[in-house]
């Protein structure tokens, strides 16, 4: 093996503690997306800083586009 590279491990190779922080982490992951999609599908275009459908891409880049939706991409009192 290369140096400075890790070992691949599997599922099943992983301690319990960090197989459930992994589970954790992606259902929180699923939940703000959905979260950030359902605004972005429910807010008026008005309200949304830049196009509705640029937003709806970037909240696929994980785990930065929807909470940058949610910070960044919805105007504030409209």
């Amino acid at each position: 093996m290369m140096r400075g590279m890790a070992e691949k491990r599997s599922w099943s190779d992983l301690p319990a503690r960090s197989k459930v922080l992994i589970v954790i982490a992606s259902l929180v992951e699923i939940v703000v997306t959905g979260v950030a999609l359902r605004d972005l599908k429910e807010r008026p275009a008005s309200s949304v800083r830049g196009p509705k459908l640029l937003w709806a891409a970037v909240c696929f880049v994980q785990p930065v586009g929807p909470v940058s939706y949610l910070v960044c991409g919805r105007r504030r009192g409209n």
